[in-house]
């Protein structure tokens, strides 16, 4: 194996150098139950002792999620004193470990020292391995800045626990955080290996230090001459051999370095980025390298282009290139994407000009037509609302009842051949079924209202004989008294 391949996958890969330290989680709980036993307030009940030691024996039976569930029933146990739960939560976190949930695993840790029956070396051991299960859990940040409070604290600077805070803040991409750990683990390596001269390379280069950098590139050209042909070949056999993400990191250190110029191989780089699931990098570079004019500004890098920012929901930028590319090919799907680019801005009179523009040219009509609709309906979201004292006509009339009544049209255009159709009728049925709710709902207050002051007119009547006169208390409910009077005064006296 190669010094670069070692510097990639032991390095640059954070999650791989967490795997290699399992060991770490294991947590002997008869030790704990019975060597504690006669410390005060540190040992278990009866009944606590028994669960986790039952599931314990289920962890050495590998069956940790029944472990994990026999564990939570510990921690329901009434009068756990605080060292009881350090351990269960302690042990549950081995098993959330052996089921690959970090996330768990960590919460459990942490859970652990917060319940404070740990002492003060236990409890800063395990904030050492939280902070190894945070970086393999992708979350390098919070991991590098946990080993560093430990360091802080007085913690011992083990050389691996240095190697872990520099990849973990190189993951993060916070070159200022990564670079003092990675000189103090360039200076310690005995002996120096290419991944130490690599990442220092790599942080001088973000960081815009030219003189280190320049320090450190002639270390390597005396120790590796002919460097960017070593470095091509290293990426070509990586490939080749199907550890593509350790080709990907070499490519974007030969990129970044300034060592790629051909359009080949910045397409290379795009293509890497792209596929790691890093569209507006990709797109970036891309968008760069064009303008450049290291790559040409063809229709097809074009429509790739504007793919990438699509993919990285950079909608305003995929727009002005997608209009361009639509317009020059005259071609359904470029009309379609620029029409859903214009619907995910919330542009709808654009996008629905962008999706007729597709159905002519023969696209998909259901599809069209549905997103239409519904960024038709979405505009509603920013309208004011009908009101219940409102007059029929405003209602009618109100700006959110016609963008309601357009949805439902655009709705009904997607065609009964389509796979869209369904769906349609369901978002008619449902805006339907909203303004309903709303009538029911308004009728429903009219009718309490009318109630209520039925009620009230009922009793100015009765009180008018103390009062000499009709007196009524809510001159809101004069409007109902006309009704009031036809259906029992009226009544009475006729």
């Amino acid at each position: 194996m190669t010094s670069l391949t070692k510097m990639i996958r032991n390095g640059l890969s954070a999650s791989a150098f967490v795997l290699m330290s399992a060991a770490f989680v294991s947590v002997p709980v008869t030790a704990y139950a019975q060597d504690d036993a006669q410390t005060e307030g540190r040992q278990f009940s009866a009944k606590s002792g028994e669960m986790v030691s039952a599931a314990n024996e289920m962890m050495t039976a590998n069956q940790f999620q029944a472990a994990v569930s026999k564990l939570n029933e510990a921690l329901a146990l009434p009068d756990l004193n605080a060292y009881e739960r350090s351990i269960i939560y302690q042990v549950q976190g081995t098993a959330y470990y052996e089921l690959n949930n970090y996330g768990s695993a960590i919460t459990a840790f942490e859970n652990a020292i917060s319940a404070g029956g740990l002492l003060p070396n236990e409890a800063s051991s395990l904030r050492v391995n939280i902070a190894q299960l945070l970086i393999g859990n992708g979350q390098f940040a919070e991991g590098a800045q946990m080993l560093e409070n430990y360091l802080a604290r007085g913690g011992q600077e083990k050389p691996k626990y240095v190697e872990y805070i520099t990849q973990a803040w190189v993951q993060a991409e916070n070159y200022n955080r990564a670079l003092p750990w990675a000189e103090k683990w360039f200076n310690a390596a005995s002996p120096k290996e290419r991944k130490h001269f690599d990442l220092l390379n790599f942080l001088y280069n973000n960081l815009g230090m030219p003189g280190k950098q320049a320090d450190i590139v002639k270390q390597m050209i005396n120790r590796w001459p002919e460097e960017k042909q070593l470095w091509e070949a290293w990426a070509s056999m990586l490939a080749n051999g199907g550890r593509e993400q350790e080709a990907f990191e070499v490519t974007k250190m030969l990129y970044i370095g300034g060592a790629l110029t051909t359009e080949q191989d910045l397409m290379k780089v795009v293509q890497y980025y792209s596929f790691y699931d890093m569209p507006f990098q990709a797109a970036e570079i891309l968008e760069r390298e064009m303008s450049n004019g290291r790559i040409p500004r063809d229709s097809e890098k074009m429509v790739q282009l504007s793919n990438l920012f699509r993919q990285a929901r950079e909608y305003k930028r995929a727009i002005p290139i997608l209009e361009q590319a639509a317009s020059s090919s005259n071609q359904a799907k470029l009309y379609a994407d620029l029409g859903e680019a214009l619907y995910n801005e919330g542009e709808c009179q654009r996008a629905e000009a962008a999706f007729k523009g597709a159905i002519d040219r023969g696209y998909d009509a259901g599809k069209s037509w549905m997103l239409i609709a519904t960024c038709r309906y979405e505009a509603t979201q920013n309208q004011e609302s009908l009101s219940c004292e409102m007059s029929p006509d405003q209602m009618a009339n109100a700006p959110i009842t016609k963008t309601r009544a357009s949805a439902v049209e655009a709705f009904s255009q997607v065609p009964s051949t389509s796979r869209e159709n369904r769906n349609a009728k369901k978002w008619i049925s449902f805006i339907r079924a909203e303004r309903d709710a709303f009538d029911r709902r308004c009728e429903f207050e009219k009718n309490i209202e009318r109630e209520l002051c039925y009620q009230m007119i009922k009793g100015a009547y009765d009180n008018e004989i103390f009062e000499g006169e009709f007196k009524l208390e809510d001159e809101n409910c004069q409007r109902f008294k006309a009704d009031y009077d036809a259906a029992y005064i009226v009544k009475t006296t006729g």
